[in-house]
């Protein structure tokens, strides 16, 4: 059963949070946000704040509210929030009136752009270039997402309290992402980059195995066995993780 705080929380703090990276991969992305010098709070009763801010050319999403900010958008629930990402509702701009244009243009058309990678057409991954690019974002969806199921979703959270505490590195080797994620006492938080104090590793030998798991073409188990997924360290870490996994394709389908 979806949740809709879990799910306003994926959207929030793992799906938007791609467009920081969209911004850095794509060239259409980089084009719209040119001379951009913008920061949004976005701000849904229940679900923890993040800011998203355009300047020099760049994108960041924190996660809660980064002040100064330009413009401060409000939903009145979970669930009004989850209905503007999918076009049926409006957000309630409560500063900023002034940028809306922005919103309605730039805005919208990076998450078409962030849309147009993450719910691809099978040709399209045929593409190199449309693989890698997908690949990335497909993987800082799925583990940013993981940990949001862990800590709002009431099986998540039963299967969050069973990994140990301490950090598990997700690498995609050969020219891919590095991401981190570490439990705290049954809590959850993702970031990307790596960690030296790892205590288990989940490693894709490239960005083809990567992809073709994460989008559910390869299967995992036949690239455990034949080396292209490894797997060290504290195995009941990953073995944990990987039932969060698992609930992730019923909130990003």
């Amino acid at each position: 059963m979806i949740d809709g705080l879990t799910m306003a929380c994926i959207n929030l703090h793992s799906v938007l949070r791609n467009l920081e990276d969209l911004c850095e991969l794509d060239e259409e992305a980089k084009e719209l946000i040119r001379d951009k010098d913008i920061s949004i709070l976005f701000s849904a009763k229940g679900v923890p704040e993040a800011t998203i801010s355009f300047k020099n050319g760049k994108c960041t999403v924190q996660r809660g509210k980064q002040e100064p900010y330009d413009m401060k958008l409000y939903f009145r629930s979970p669930d009004h929030f989850n209905k503007m990402i999918q076009g049926e509702a409006n957000p309630i701009p409560v500063k900023g009136l002034t940028k809306i244009n922005f919103l309605k243009n730039e805005f919208i058309s990076l998450t078409n752009r962030l849309e147009y990678y993450l719910k691809p057409e099978d040709d399209q991954l045929n593409d190199p270039d449309f693989s890698e690019i997908n690949t990335i974002l497909t993987a800082y969806t799925a583990f940013f997402a993981l940990a949001e199921i862990g800590n709002n979703d009431k099986i998540g959270k039963i299967n969050a309290s069973r990994i140990p505490d301490g950090t598990i590195g997700i690498s995609i080797l050969d020219g891919g992402p590095s991401i981190c994620l570490t439990a705290k006492d049954g809590k959850l938080t993702t970031k990307k980059g790596t960690d030296g104090n790892c205590r288990a590793h989940m490693n894709f030998d490239c960005l083809a195995t990567a992809n073709g798991i994460l989008n559910g073409t390869i299967d995992s188990y036949t690239c455990i066995g034949d080396g292209r997924l490894s797997i060290k360290g504290y195995i009941p870490m990953v073995d944990n993780m990987n039932k969060l996994l698992a609930q992730v394709p019923a909130y990003l389908k």
